[in-house]
């Protein structure tokens, strides 16, 4: 095996083949990633899909079963994490509660003995970067819940990392305070110029901060790819349920540009299948106009209504198959409806091991059946690994 690769004048960070087990349950399963110097990327995906035990990996808090994981090119499997050029913020900031503000932010240039001037300099550029000058002398139990993760930020950034990862670090946030953080974080990125690689479940969190999203289930990749591909071009039904809304139906691509589904044939704007084939389709709820039964390629019965401030959601059984449609429109329950589906509204997907697991709005979790069933087991630990 070579410890070097030659390296992408931008790949700062590569996974090959990642395996990862505990307890003989296999998390990660061949993960393969590129993450590019100053880039914004999100592991994206549910509890126990294997992003955080990813980012232990690059951290160096983990070592993989088997697979590599490349520094500029370099080998880093068995580099300890004090010797990476990478920092860490974790979920609960980890913060030094006997120090002030100051001196949890020189804590790493103490370390390395740089002398006062040079330490007193570096604090004020990261007070200034993370806006809490004239916090300096502030003890941290002190501090709101935002203003630790801003000092837990400007600790892991006084030392110029070239990676910044963050695990889950605005989910101890209330909502209003969590946009807030999600505005300062890119912007803190953006003026740096270093590559953080966030961890979070939150969809929304990771589609307005990131350069590039990577979602994960069973300790796979699904998709890489901006946020617009990744909410508009879902590769499986996974990706497409886990992001936004979405109904997902069986259909059969009859042609290039022609696909059949809900007892109804649809142009669209999908090539390259085969003739006839098993395919599932993807309808986001915003892309569906609500029309007059008689002008409508679908027609159902609203069986719900739910009022969301700008929209109204509307669940409407189609054949025993539950739509989600969202309208700026009142519909009332019970009324027969008609459905108008756009072709670029359309988009196809090949099968996969999710097929028929999304997409009817029956309900909306699976919890809901699980509260119900008393045989079912116990909350798992919301953990990765």
């Amino acid at each position: 095996m070579k410890d070097n690769l030659v390296p992408d004048s931008n790949v700062i960070i590569k996974l090959e083949n990642l395996t990862k087990s505990f307890d003989g349950e296999m998390v990660l399963r061949g993960v393969s990633l590129e993450i590019h110097d100053n880039e914004f990327v999100t592991l994206l995906g549910p509890s126990g899909c294997g992003k955080t035990t990813t980012l232990r990996i690059i951290g160096g808090f983990e070592t993989p079963d088997e697979g590599n994981v490349y520094f500029d090119g370099a080998l880093i499997n068995d580099v300890p994490p004090y010797k990476r050029h990478i920092n860490t913020v974790f979920q609960k900031y980890a913060l030094f509660p006997h120090l002030n503000v100051f001196e949890n932010i020189a804590f790493g240039l103490r370390l390395r003995k740089e002398n006062e001037d040079v330490i007193r300099e570096s604090v004020q550029e990261m007070l200034s970067l993370v806006n809490l000058k004239g916090f300096e002398r502030r003890r941290i139990n002190t501090l709101s819940g935002g203003q630790q993760q801003r000092v837990a930020i400007a600790r892991a950034l006084i030392n110029k990392p070239r990676v910044l990862l963050l695990d889950e670090p605005l989910g101890a946030l209330d909502l209003k305070l969590r946009k807030d953080m999600q505005n300062e974080l890119k912007n803190i990125q953006t003026k740096t110029g270093i590559t953080f690689i966030y961890v979070t479940h939150d969809q929304e969190e990771a589609l307005s901060m990131s350069d590039t999203v990577v979602v994960m289930e069973n300790g796979q990749i699904q998709q890489i790819g901006s946020p617009t591909d990744i909410y508009n071009e879902p590769e499986n039904a996974f990706v497409a349920d886990f992001i936004g809304e979405s109904n997902i139906v069986d259909g059969i691509m009859l042609s290039d540009y022609k696909v059949r589904f809900s007892g109804h044939t649809f142009d669209c704007v999908d090539k390259g299948f085969e003739k006839n084939q098993p395919i599932d389709v993807v309808v986001r709820p915003e892309d569906v106009d609500v029309v007059t039964p008689d002008k409508g390629m679908l027609e159902g019965t609203v069986t719900s209504v739910t009022f969301k401030g700008v929209h109204w959601e509307i669940i409407v059984d189609i054949n025993g198959f539950k739509w989600m449609i969202q309208t700026t429109d009142f519909v009332a329950e019970g009324e027969h409806i008609g459905l108008y589906i756009e072709p670029d509204a359309i988009h196809i997907m090949n099968k996969s091991e999710f097929s028929d697991m999304f997409g009817d709005y029956s309900s909306f979790s699976d919890e809901l059946d699980m509260l119900s069933d008393p045989t079912e087991p116990g909350d798992e630990e919301d953990d990765d690994e």
